[in-house]
């Protein structure tokens, strides 16, 4: 594995021996992977277009400064996050850089958690980065966690081509793993704002105390740590799409301005005079059922409500178990090709636990099996009995809970059909779907609420 390959390593470049090994030491303790060089020439040769993390570099420094060294990493990638170290009197210079494209500067001397929270920004501003880059990658080569040709799936696809074309603010439910972003940069990619900016934000990875400011931007000198205007998410996302998972994570502040960017389509930087206007479409996401999320206090009932033009559900794994087969072998098909290892056999241990395993982390944790499976490691399969095999009693319970998403999956979840087809009293099928955790509301369409309601 090469340097570049790491997720989430920062790059810290100072001539200054003592000095970095103090900055390199700080960054270390806070639990940051951490490489020093002592020059700009040396980490050039390990940085290209695929590298993951991010760079803090000293502005004076002998041979190629940290001005041209930002120059060389932007002609590489502009969009590798760079932080810039000045002394006072670099400021000027630091403040241009700022507008050609580097992340953030800080002046000396700063403390170590400047230092921390500066690197911590940075690295996930190239997650996200990195990521959308592969669901890109991925909605451009069929290389889609929505594979699937089940009813749930086939309606998904459908209902994505119809709500993209509206360019209607959207709210996404599903369970983690499901594949919540890529839902969404599908209706970006086949709407009409297609080539321009879709801008992904993980809102429970956004720390509290600087929230506000990433989202929505800041005047110079608000905040410490950021001397600078800051454009934030909501303004960069201007004339494309901005995706919000974990909505609810917000807190109640936060939803309260995200609320007033909806409703106005304009957005109030900290410290600021006047609103900017923003022409944007919202796609948020949360795990489960937003309105359940409401009555629990948890996402506001008007953000709710103003983001709900239109609802989709992705559904989990388990409730579409069909499909399970023809991912695994898409992603056992990458799998192989990205590790070499084409001796793969499937046996029935692998098939016991794809028909049996509920996959709590959907297709996140298929492909994660499929990669393991591929390289001959096996994860743990569930229960099992004296000889390491699941019991007849865990098997024939996982088969009858199987049997029973069937058919509800093929009666939409109409409770009177599902018990002639499976020949069992209402109440009986009722205390076995309890039992195995089953939700029929998932399956229903809107017919058969309305025929369970007047039964």
């Amino acid at each position: 594995m090469t340097d570049t390959d790491r997720e989430g390593m920062v790059f810290f470049i100072d001539d200054n021996a003592e000095l970095r090994e103090a900055n390199v030491q700080a960054l270390d303790l806070a639990g940051l992977e951490t490489r020093a060089f002592a020059d700009a020439q040396s980490a050039l040769r390990t940085i290209n277009a695929d590298f993951t993390g991010v760079v803090v570099t000293d502005v004076r420094m002998p041979g190629i400064d940290g001005l041209e060294f930002f120059a060389r990493i932007r002609a590489l990638d502009e969009a590798i996050p760079v932080i810039l170290i000045t002394g006072h009197a670099d400021v000027p210079m630091a403040v241009g850089a700022i507008r050609d494209g580097a992340f953030d500067f800080l002046t000396k001397p700063f403390a170590s958690e400047q230092l921390v929270a500066a690197a911590r920004r940075a690295l996930q501003t190239r997650a996200l980065v990195m990521e959308n880059r592969r669901l890109r990658a991925a909605a451009d080569h069929g290389d889609s966690p929505l594979i699937g040709e089940t009813r749930q799936m086939v309606r998904l696809r459908e209902t994505i081509g119809q709500i993209a074309r509206a360019d209607l603010d959207v709210m996404i439910e599903g369970e983690t793993g499901t594949g919540k972003e890529l839902v969404a940069l599908l209706l970006h990619r086949q709407g009409p704002r297609r080539g321009k900016p879709f801008v992904a934000v993980n809102c429970g990875a956004l720390p509290e105390s600087v929230a506000e400011a990433e989202l929505f931007g800041h005047e110079q000198g608000v905040l410490l740590q950021g001397r600078l205007e800051r454009q934030g998410h909501v303004e960069r996302s201007n004339g494309g799409t901005l995706f919000l998972d974990e909505i609810d994570s917000m807190t109640p502040a936060v939803q309260a301005k995200m609320l007033r960017v909806l409703e106005e389509r304009e957005v109030l930087p900290l410290g600021g005079s006047a609103p900017r206007a923003v022409d944007l479409r919202v796609v948020a996401a949360a795990k489960g059922d937003a309105m359940e999320l409401v009555r629990e206090g948890r996402l506001r009932e008007d953000l709710f409500y103003r983001l709900n033009v239109t609802r989709l559900r992705v559904p989990p794994l388990r409730d579409r178990r069909e499909d399970i087969p023809l991912l695994f072998a898409h992603f056992l098909d990458a799998a192989i090709e990205q590790t070499g290892q084409r001796d793969f056999m499937l046996d029935d241990a692998i098939r016991r636990h794809l028909i049996e395993h509920d996959w709590p982390g959907n297709v996140r944790e298929l492909r994660n099996f499929a990669f393991n499976a591929a390289l001959g490691l096996w994860p743990d399969a569930g229960p099992v009995g004296e000889n390491g095999q699941p019991t007849l009693a865990e098997r024939v319970e996982r088969f009858e809970a199987s049997l029973i998403r069937e058919a509800l999956d093929h009666c939409g979840g109409d409770i009177k059909a599902v018990t002639a087809m499976l020949q069992l009293p209402r109440k009986t099928l009722y205390d076995k779907m309890a039992r195995h955790g089953i939700d029929p509301g998932r399956y229903r369409g809107e017919s058969t609420r309305r025929r369970e309601d007047t039964d």
